[in-house]
């Protein structure tokens, strides 16, 4: 294994699909559908071959992301606290030592994230996606992190990039920005 590899066993994937959809017109974005199918199965299957196991955190429509075959996370805190909420949920869920975390709107990231993130990790608990920006909702996190992003969310975190840097986070670079596109409204999923 090269230094920084993580084992596949030592991996749960977790796509982000739990957001209010606020610029997708209040549509549950991860059950919008491009090409024919919802975005949250578009990331499940591009981010399964590179973990151990999977689930989606989902806050609405459960039951229908529950047809997906993975495991459905609700946020586990009151409110809708966002991105760091659905992150929370996979770490409590999460049975492995490293969560990879991608979000349900963008299905072009690379089909080696969690390999390239692993490799650039060094000894921290936490690495993030940077391409041209940084993009942290494409992070690996240790799960042991858990209490910590609580405590973190109670006393009013909500900013993922902050939370992620407060925690020693490192940015692993990336070349191609287009890899990172989301789609946030109506009008980038056509373009999509």
């Amino acid at each position: 294994m090269a230094p920084g590899a993580i084992s596949r066993d030592e991996l749960t994937g977790l796509v982000l699909a739990g957001g209010l959809g606020r610029r997708m017109g209040g549509a549950d974005k991860g059950l919008v559908a491009w090409q024919g199918r919802p975005l949250a199965l578009h990331a499940l299957e591009r981010l399964a071959p590179q973990v151990g196991a999977l689930a989606v955190s989902a806050n609405r429509h459960l039951e229908v992301y529950a047809g997906f075959g993975v495991p459905v996370l609700a946020d586990t805190l009151p409110g809708s606290l966002g991105p760091l909420a659905g992150l929370l949920a996979g770490l409590r869920h999460a049975r492995t030592r490293w969560l990879a975390v991608v979000p349900c709107d963008a299905p072009y990231f690379p089909v080696d994230l969690v390999a390239r993130l692993a490799a650039g990790r060094g000894d921290a608990k936490i690495v993030y996606a940077r391409a041209a920006r940084t993009h942290p909702v494409f992070c690996l996190v240790d799960t042991a992190l858990a209490d910590t992003l609580e405590a973190s969310l109670v006393g009013g975190e909500r900013r993922v990039e902050h939370w992620l840097r407060t925690m020693g986070g490192v940015a692993v670079d990336f070349d191609d920005e287009t890899a990172f596109a989301n789609f946030n409204t109506p009008e980038t999923l056509n373009d999509g």
